[in-house]
C-alpha cells in the first residue's frame, strides 16, 4: 500500500562497524524502522595510484533510512550526530526526495513465555 504523505531517503556511507549501532538508535531512541544497512568497498578518487591494489579497499557500510519529508530534516540531523560524520574519514549523508513509498509495518507477535 503506497503511502500519501512525502518521504524521503537519508542516505549514509559511514566506516566499517558504525551502521548497526546507528541503525539500533534509530529504533530505540527514534522508532526509525524503516531502516537498512549494506556492506560495500572501494577506493577513493584521490586514492593514490600506489594504493589501488586489490588488498587496499576500504570497506564501508551504507545505512538508508526513510522517513517522513516533515521530520527529515531532524533525523538527518540526528543521524550526521550520532555516526559522528563530522569527524576525519566519518562518512558522508545525503538526502533525497522519493517519489513514492510503501507503508510498513512490524505484525504484533505474541510474547513468548
Amino acid at each position: 500500500m503506497l503511502t500519501s504523505t512525502q518521504h524521503k531517503l537519508i542516505t549514509g556511507i559511514l566506516p566499517k562497524g558504525k551502521g548497526i549501532d546507528v541503525l539500533i538508535k534509530l529504533k530505540d531512541e527514534k522508532s526509525i524502522i524503516t531502516a537498512n544497512v549494506d556492506s560495500a568497498r572501494g577506493m577513493g578518487r584521490l586514492t593514490p595510484e600506489a594504493h589501488r591494489g586489490i588488498g587496499e579497499q576500504s570497506e564501508k557500510e551504507i545505512l538508508n533510512v526513510v522517513v517522513s519529508a516533515e521530520h527529515a530534516d531532524a533525523i538527518f540531523e540526528y543521524i550526521y550526530e550520532i555516526a559522528e560524520i563530522n569527524k576525519p574519514h566519518g562518512g558522508l549523508i545525503y538526502m533525497t526526495r522519493l517519489q513514492r513509498a510503501t507503508a510498513y509495518v512490524l505484525p504484533d507477535l505474541p510474547d513468548e513465555g
